[in-house]
């Protein structure tokens, strides 16, 4: 079983938000996983162009770090995403990445995975933050086992039960991939989901050519 956490703080080694990512993959390594670190703030993902090369070819128009990280993710069974509160949302490099799953997301690339979110807040909405982090695993196909969101409100020892906390995370997150656990109202969603972007692939196919075939590789269309 193979489990990737990927910090999307740009203060790194210094990063309340890295303690949590590895606080939920070291729960995931007791629970007999392999793990793996990102920190994505170390890498080179470039801007989304909404050119559209990867619908139609499978491909991108730029060179960089991004088609290594995401070939790490679909190899994964588990994926953990962390970051920091930067105005209501994740930091700018998460949603970089983000941006660059469009493909991933109408060919809803992470079926059958499972997924965590962990984010921190000097003041608040760190669990509004991990919501969004969940959620965009839940476009992606993934099914999400829960969160961690700490509010420091000045009081830098709530690191302290929150690491607890991601541990825990990270053997439930285990458990759901051995058990292949499933959410009644997640199913719903991913089912929704996967037929809309079917449709949205069929309507396209004359331009999106990769996707096309891709679903009628999978004989879904």
């Amino acid at each position: 079983m193979k489990i990737i956490g990927i910090n999307g703080s740009p203060k790194r080694e210094k990063s309340q938000t890295r303690l949590l990512v590895m606080g939920v993959l070291e729960g995931a390594r007791q629970s007999g996983a392999d793990v793996t670190f990102v920190d994505i703030c170390g890498l080179e993902i470039k801007y989304c162009t909404a050119c559209g090369t990867c619908y139609a070819k499978g491909e991108c128009i730029h060179d960089d770090d991004f088609p290594m990280l995401l070939e790490k993710m679909l190899d994964a069974d588990g994926i953990v995403l962390g970051s920091p509160n930067y105005i209501n949302s994740v930091t700018a490099q998460l949603k970089t990445m983000f941006d660059r799953m469009a493909d991933a997301i109408h060919c809803q690339s992470f079926t059958g995975k499972y997924g965590c979110a962990v984010s921190t807040a000097g003041g608040s909405m760190a669990d509004e933050v991990a919501d969004y982090m969940n959620d965009a695993m839940l476009h992606l196909g993934a099914t999400t086992v829960g969160k961690v969101g700490v509010n420091f409100l000045g009081n830098p020892e709530a690191i302290v039960p929150a690491e607890k906390q991601a541990k825990e995370l990270g053997r439930k997150l285990v458990d759901a991939i051995r058990t292949k656990w499933k959410d009644p109202a997640q199913q719903k969603i991913l089912a929704e989901r996967r037929e809309y972007f079917k449709r949205m692939v069929m309507f396209n196919k004359d331009l999106w050519k990769h996707e096309y075939d891709y679903w009628k590789g999978m004989g879904e269309l």
